[in-house]
């Protein structure tokens, strides 16, 4: 009950301070499992997905968080567990013990979706860096899972690095069309896809 408050009233003041409305232009909102895949320019970033969600769609839609940075303080910890339900990964080197694919596959078995930043670290608002290999590695062990790209635009103004309380400034959410892993593609080839895909989703 308290988580659900929690959340209630996370999505009414993020809505309030940022105006953030969902475009879904690929794809209709589901409860089918997915991988949402997005930019990432603020710690704010999964939290206005989170908000443009349909309310049955929150509690299975869960977003890939570091570690080290939510699993900081009873405030934090709360959120993250108990009302975003977050799947938290070590930074830094990947080893066999601290493996981050093991917590998303976990996630994906049982039945829930993951929204993933795989440019792996915030950037500033401009280029998408090349993505990190973990969406393909994702995308080769759930061959049926659809890929759903996401923007959001203009996250980095309203919550910048370095800041500690967001700026009221106007958001937006847009969703993209559904995308798989295409027989015998390539690693690189396919990440680079997702990349241009995100890109040009940025620009519509």
């Amino acid at each position: 009950m308290l988580a659900e408050l929690a959340g209630a009233l996370i999505t009414g003041a993020t809505r309030l301070m940022t105006g953030v409305q969902g475009r879904w232009l690929g794809c209709a909102p589901s409860e089918s499992q997915r991988l949402y895949f997005a930019n990432h320019a603020s710690h704010l970033d999964f939290v206005l997905v989170w908000s443009v969600l349909p309310p049955r769609m929150r509690r299975r839609v869960r977003p890939v968080a570091a570690d080290d940075y939510w699993n900081r303080g009873r405030m934090r910890k709360f959120l993250i567990h108990q009302v975003f339900r977050g799947v938290l990964i070590a930074r830094g080197k990947v080893e066999r013990e601290h493996n981050p694919l093991t917590a998303m596959c976990a996630a994906l078995d049982e039945g829930d979706s993951l929204l993933l930043f795989p440019e792996g670290t915030r950037g500033t608002g401009g280029a998408v860096q090349p993505f990190k290999s973990g969406v393909f590695q994702l995308a080769l062990a759930y061959g049926e899972l659809e890929l759903v790209p996401v923007w959001i635009d203009n996250a980095h103004r309203v919550m910048p690095k370095g800041t500690l309380l967001p700026l009221p400034l106007l958001c937006s959410v847009a969703f993209g069309a559904p995308m798989k892993l295409g027989e015998n593609e390539g690693k690189m080839e396919f990440l680079e896809r997702l990349r241009r895909a995100l890109v040009e989703l940025g620009d519509a």
